[in-house]
This record gives structure tokens, C-alpha cells and sequence, in this order.
């Protein structure tokens, strides 16, 4: 049974988590556009909550970025100064320290409100949930970033692994803003309706297209792949965008694992996340308006 006096604060607590770990996508997403993931070549837990402190830490900083990320620097960075280093630094550095933020805003309370009492069973299952999605989109994180590091052959991070990093993250925000709606309305009225089942499957359609949505823009962002034809889908200039979605002379295996120098992958990746996007469009426009038909708007 809930406590009142608790409810609201409970319901205050888990909008908050949703809001922090949308930003903390949010700044991820701004980290991987600036090409700041592998700025930092170490990853530690307590350690790594402070900078660099002064000129000579900077310094080491600078050239163990040099030295594991060395085709990164090479190739986008060979004249980068200090200064410039310590932008693309402060982008990881506040992804990370967002991520550690997060876990004190959860952490405390949840402690308090177990503690006290307050948090009914199915509530601590729910947020069980959560953390075992949040840890392993950090286990992921980890991965994700050693996949650009010590490899002369890597400009960046894998693709596939940043895709699956921010599917995690993205799993994490639907699982806690459920439990958040679940905990804040916990009236179970709406299933009698009767276009509750058609409406729960458009909607399950929706948000399965829109996952893959996400997972083919981490595709997109990781290979760069909107480079191959940046007009799309105003198809100019598009010989070279044709021919790179050939499958004349691909040795398919080969494109997808070493995406990096095959523009066939990249070609394919982009009329996909294209081309899902507009089936989202439409598809949502549709649930909108059998919502709003169903009186239920």
C-alpha cells in the first residue's frame, strides 16, 4: 500500500531520474559530435571525478590522448594545441561526471525511502530494473570507448558498440519514465476502454520503430555515414552515392565488420535511418489520430 506522505516526493524523485539520464543522452550524443569520446584514456571510478589540476597534468592528459588514440589525432587532430584538447576533454569529463552525479541523486534517496519504508515491493522491482539497465549501459560505455583506443586502425569508437550503448540508454529513460507513470497514475481505468488493445499495439509498433530509429542513428553517427550523400533525399549530385550501394565486387562480411573505408555500408546505414524516419512519421501521425478518434485525447 503507498504511503501519501511519501507519494509525491517518490514521484518528484523518479521525473527527476527521467530528466538526468535524458540529458546525460543528450550530452553523450554532443560528446560523440564533437569527437570528444576518446579524450580520456583512462576510466576511473573514484579517481577520475577530478580534472586535471595543472599545466603538467594537462600535459599528460594531452599525450596520453596522442598516444591511445593516436589515428583519431592523426587524422582529425594532428594540429590540435592544448587548448583545444581541453574542449573536446571537458565534453567526456561532463558525460562522466553527469553519469556519477546521477547515481548520488538515485542512490540517496532510494537508501532514504527503503530505509524509512516508503517504497512498496513492486516499486523496488521496478528500479531494480533500472539499475541493472543503467549498470550495464555503463559496462557498455566502457566498451564502447576502449573499442577506439590502442587501435591504429579506429578513427573512432565502433559504431555498433556506441549503437548498443545508446539502446541501453535509451532502455533506461522508457523503464523509468513507465515506472514514473506507473507510480504517478496508477489507475488501471484505461483498459476497459474499448480501443485499448488496438491502441496499446499501435502504440508498441511505434516505439519498436522508433528503437531501431535510434539504434541505426547511433549507425549513422559512429560510421558518419551521412557524408556519403549529405543532399539525401534530394538526390543531386548522386552518382557516387548510387554506385556505393552496389552490391557489384562487396564482399558484404568485410563491409559490415570494417565498415570504416566501405562507403557500401555507410550508403545502406543511411537509406535505412532515412527511410525509417519517414515510416515513424507517418506511423505516429496515425496513432495520433487514432487517439484522437477514440475519445480518448
Amino acid at each position: 500500500m503507498r504511503d501519501n506522505k511519501s507519494f509525491k516526493w517518490i514521484k518528484y524523485w523518479l521525473f527527476t531520474g527521467v530528466i538526468l539520464v535524458f540529458f546525460q543522452v543528450f550530452i553523450g550524443g554532443v560528446t560523440r559530435l564533437t569527437d570528444s569520446g576518446l579524450s580520456i584514456a583512462d576510466w576511473e571510478i573514484i579517481s577520475g571525478t577530478l580534472p586535471p589540476l595543472n599545466q603538467a597534468e594537462w600535459e599528460i592528459a594531452f599525450e596520453k590522448y596522442k598516444l591511445t588514440a593516436k589515428k583519431q589525432f592523426e587524422s582529425l587532430h594532428a594540429d590540435m594545441s592544448l587548448s583545444e584538447f581541453k574542449v573536446i576533454f571537458f565534453w567526456e569529463y561532463f558525460h562522466r561526471l553527469w553519469a556519477r552525479m546521477m547515481g548520488f541523486v538515485f542512490l540517496i534517496p532510494f537508501i532514504l525511502f527503503s530505509f524509512k519504508k516508503r517504497m512498496p515491493m513492486a516499486l523496488v522491482k521496478r528500479l531494480g530494473v533500472v539499475v541493472l539497465l543503467a549498470a550495464l549501459a555503463a559496462t557498455f560505455g566502457i566498451i564502447m570507448v576502449k573499442s577506439g583506443l590502442n587501435d591504429d586502425s579506429r578513427t573512432w569508437v565502433s559504431a555498433y558498440k556506441l549503437s548498443i550503448h545508446l539502446g541501453i540508454a535509451s532502455s533506461v529513460i522508457a523503464t523509468l519514465y513507465y515506472t514514473y507513470l506507473w507510480w504517478s497514475y496508477p489507475s488501471n481505468t484505461l483498459k476497459s476502454h474499448i480501443n485499448y488493445k488496438s491502441l496499446w499495439n499501435l502504440s508498441t509498433l511505434v516505439l519498436i520503430f522508433l528503437f531501431a530509429q535510434i539504434i541505426f542513428g547511433g549507425w549513422m553517427a559512429g560510421m558518419r555515414a551521412a557524408l556519403i550523400h549529405p543532399h539525401y533525399p534530394f538526390f543531386v549530385q548522386a552518382e557516387s552515392f548510387y554506385s556505393a550501394l552496389s552490391y557489384a565486387n562487396v564482399d558484404l562480411s568485410e563491409a559490415i565488420s570494417n565498415y570504416e573505408p566501405s562507403s557500401f555500408t555507410k550508403a545502406w546505414v543511411q537509406v535505412i535511418h532515412r527511410t525509417t524516419a519517414y515510416l515513424l512519421l507517418a506511423l505516429s501521425l496515425f496513432y495520433i489520430y487514432k487517439l484522437y478518434k477514440s475519445d480518448l485525447w
